[in-house]
């Protein structure tokens, strides 16, 4: 059984280890790295299109030649094709915790249930046809998954990251405990996923958007707590 000491000394190297992965990200990228992240995102964006055209009869070559990229320029980026979409699923993601970040700062004094609502509208909500498009690839992917079970891990591995971002974002935004911030996160990514999957099955007629608040709504009765004022939070 783990000390105290040693307990404590992991929480340390926990935090030492985030605090340093967040000081890499506020670093500028260099043109090279940038370079790579475009590469890495156009590849994610051509691959999502083809398994959402196609499903699993793509390739890693068909999706290297339509991203314009040498097949081992793919294999340097990613280890199979359907790791491919994991750029595009985890910027979906990205967008989804860091626009509650922000709204939860902007809006100190809303419920938390309130903040994850408006959240998760904007984060299902395209505002451009960019947006629109990716959503539509969403679909397609969900769709292909179907008899794709790798596939549907890097859906479901996304959302786990999800899940953990939302926990490290909940817990400077409540003041809710430790078992309260993980139960909000997984209810949270669930109410998302469902709504989007929901939608993808032509399931319900209602907007993915639409689906998420509803389904956030749903979870929120079973958790008093995201009904409470926030105050200021909490750094």
């Amino acid at each position: 059984m783990p000390t105290a000491q040693s307990s404590r000394s992991a929480t340390a190297t926990s935090a030492d280890t985030a605090a340093s992965a967040r000081s890499a990200a506020a670093r500028p990228a260099s043109l090279t790295e940038r370079r790579k992240a475009a590469t890495e995102l156009e590849i994610a964006r051509t691959a999502a299109a083809l398994f959402a055209e196609r499903g699993a009869a793509v390739t890693a070559e068909d999706i290297a030649r339509a991203a314009g990229v040498a097949p081992r320029t793919f294999y340097r980026y990613f280890r199979t094709k359907e790791d491919a979409v994991a750029p595009m699923l985890t910027g979906g993601v990205r967008a989804w915790t860091d626009g509650l970040a922000e709204l939860a700062a902007r809006e100190a004094e809303l419920p938390l249930g309130e903040v994850l609502e408006r959240a998760a509208r904007e984060a299902l909500t395209p505002t451009d046809a960019r947006a629109e498009e990716a959503l539509e690839w969403t679909r397609g992917l969900l769709h292909a998954m179907r008899d794709n079970p790798a596939l549907r891990a890097v859906w479901h591995r996304a959302h786990h990251e999800s899940e953990l971002a939302l926990i490290e974002v909940l817990a400077r935004t409540t003041t809710a405990g430790p078992l309260e911030v993980r139960l909000t996160a997984a209810a949270a990514d669930g109410a998302l996923r469902a709504a989007v999957e929901a939608w993808a099955a032509g399931e319900s007629e209602e907007a993915p958007a639409e689906l998420a608040v509803r389904g956030i709504r749903l979870v929120a009765a079973g958790l008093p707590w995201l009904a409470e004022r926030r105050g200021a939070g909490r750094d």
